[in-house]
């Protein structure tokens, strides 16, 4: 017999599992992984997260119309009347918003849901109808723009950019509201479309969103019509919606997304040169402070876009343009950072100085990684200056030339030195260069005073002094004494405008003290008069009781009933065999 002890193998014969089907005669394929562009996992044929976000959708193809393709459709529209008309645009509008109209089709019809290719013919549809009828007569006196502002700006303009959570309450567009809003466009003979109050769809309930998404796309739709088939006549009225449309990239809904990036681009593309500066820059800069991260890179991409149609525009605003798109290099979201990245370029190629030119995408490629400001430092250690310096000019180069001054690398101080010599000699006036002063001044100084080698002192010196010509100013004391005494009035306007704030919180908070303490004396009031009438109810049912409690004992008492009747023969008379009988 046997035996199994510990130490006894055994030998299994392993048997080939069978290959899973699907099907008949078809073998189930297993789901390869591998690397994205990005570097993240995905499952084969997939687009990595980063590696589709770098991928920039193509443009979209222009909006087709469906009601009023044909001419004798135009003509017709344009034989009615205008009671008819305004109805048939009330019409095409609610279908632009998506909404049905129960009172033409029924309300128990069976009927399809709309789709993006209905709201995008019905916006065409409508835009058809104001190039045929007049921008202001279907825009302004049939109340379509009303309509498309209640549906994608319910709060108004003002509330744009906003959020609840504290980094930009209450919307950041107020202070340039008045410029662009269209409310201030009234109009006496002005009858508003009147939308659906059906709210079934889901909305963007955390950015305070209380239109549903179809209307919202609809509303970018039709703005993006007009500025495709209406032209220049839209201009006016589209324009100002600009920020609407950069707001809703952050929506949750994408084919609201699609629209607003679309529609921003439609925009821009439509605007004239002279509301780049006053209108759309300052919107755009407005977007940048959103705490939505797709609404800084349409933003960015927006001014992108604003460099390559309008350059000379944009390159007398690159003082102000650089600072505010740097800023967004350093943003925590890799979309937001490459944005930024090509719109810095794109912007700063606009400069029209032919000596910079060639060095402009070192310069930017510095601001962008700090550790390649040498190297820009190079490139315009090579650059000859002939032409003149402007201020869009000093704004690209001086932020690196002012990183440059602050190495430890006294080689490299004295390169920078050299071009800040060269350039200060060509630049056109005072004012141009009086915004860089506060930034370079002090680092030439501190070069000046501070660095062992004679030679590079010396440069320094050099470069402090053709800045000093530059900026209007007799010798270096006086330079560094207007300047300090600059940044001192900056600075104490700056405590000046935060200590208002403080004092403006402070009154503010003291006066919603001072409510609520009212509110809770106005509370114990209301509460004491409440709980006084509430005593003189319970006394009065208290009495009441008693009362009725001393009618019943006498009652009792009583040879009579309540109907006055005899308790003993029911007779109002007692007969005289009645034990109640009285004579």
């Amino acid at each position: 017999m046997t035996s199994i002890n510990a130490g006894t193998t055994m030998k299994v014969k392993k048997t080939k599992a069978p290959t899973p089907s699907v099907g008949i005669g078809r073998t189930k394929k297993v789901a390869t992984k591998k690397i994205g562009a990005g570097g993240v996992r995905t499952k084969k044929g997939a687009i990595g997260a980063s590696a589709g976000a770098s991928k920039k959708r193509p443009a979209a193809p222009p909006l087709q119309p469906s009601s009023l393709a044909k001419p004798e459709q135009i003509e017709k529209l344009l034989a009615m009347d205008a009671q008819e008309a305004k109805l048939t645009i009330s019409d095409l509008v609610h279908h632009a918003f998506g909404e049905r109209l129960p009172f033409h089709d029924g309300i128990t019809k069976p009927h399809t849901a709309s789709s993006t290719r209905d709201r995008a013919a019905a916006a065409a549809d409508i835009a058809i109808a104001c190039r045929e009828l007049g921008a202001t007569v279907v825009l302004r006196r049939y109340g379509v723009l009303d309509a498309v502002e209640k549906m994608i700006i319910p709060l108004g303009i003002g509330a744009v950019f906003g959020n609840a959570d504290g980094t930009n309450p209450g919307g950041g567009m107020r202070k340039i509201a008045s410029t662009a809003s269209l409310t201030s466009f009234n109009n006496t003979d002005n009858t508003t479309v009147s939308s659906g109050d059906d709210r079934t769809n889901a909305t963007d309930s955390k950015r305070g969103k209380s239109t549903p998404p179809n209307a919202r796309e609809g509303s970018l739709l039709l703005l993006r019509a007009l500025c495709q088939i209406v032209g220049k006549s839209a201009e006016p009225y589209v324009v100002p919606l600009l920020a609407a449309a950069i707001d809703e990239a952050a929506s949750s809904n994408g084919a609201v997304r699609e629209a607003a990036e679309d529609t921003s681009v439609a925009i821009i593309k439509l605007a004239s040169s002279h509301a780049v500066p006053k209108l759309i820059c300052p919107v755009l800069f407005e977007a940048l402070h959103s705490p939505e991260w797709r609404v800084k890179a349409l933003a960015l991409d927006s001014i992108a876009q604003c460099a390559s149609k309008h350059p000379a525009k944009v390159s007398k605003l690159l003082p102000v343009i650089i600072p505010i798109v740097t800023a967004q290099v350093w943003d925590t979201k890799a979309q937001v950072t490459k944005a930024a990245s090509s719109t810095l370029l794109a912007a700063c190629n606009t400069n029209i100085n032919p000596d910079v030119l060639p060095a402009i995408p070192a310069v930017v490629n510095a601001i962008v990684k700090p550790a390649e400001t040498l190297k820009a430092v190079d490139e315009l250690m090579a650059t000859t200056f002939v032409a003149t310096v402007d201020a869009s000019t000093l704004s690209i180069l001086c932020p690196i030339l002012s990183r440059g001054l602050k190495e430890k690398n006294a080689l490299h101080q004295r390169k920078c030195c050299v071009v800040i010599e060269n350039m200060s000699r060509l630049v056109d006036s005072p004012e141009a260069v009086a915004p860089f002063g506060p930034l370079l001044v002090p680092e030439l100084k501190k070069v000046a005073e501070n660095v062992q080698f004679s030679d590079i002192r010396d440069a320094a010196l050099a470069a402090l002094n053709a800045l000093t010509k530059a900026l209007g100013h007799a010798d270096i004391e006086s330079a560094v004494k207007t300047i300090m005494q600059a940044e001192a009035e900056a600075a104490e306007a700056e405590q000046k405008r935060i200590q208002a704030e403080r004092d403006a919180e402070k009154a503010k908070e003291e006066e919603n003290r001072i409510r609520e303490e009212e509110e809770r004396r106005q509370f114990r009031e209301a509460m004491e008069a409440q709980r006084l009438l509430d005593k003189l109810a319970l006394q009065e049912e208290e009495e009441k009781k008693a009362e009725e409690d001393k009618k019943k004992e006498k009652q009792k008492l009583s040879t009579k009933s309540a109907k006055g009747t005899c308790q003993g023969c029911g007779l109002k008379k007692c007969k005289k065999s009645c034990l109640f009988y009285v004579k």
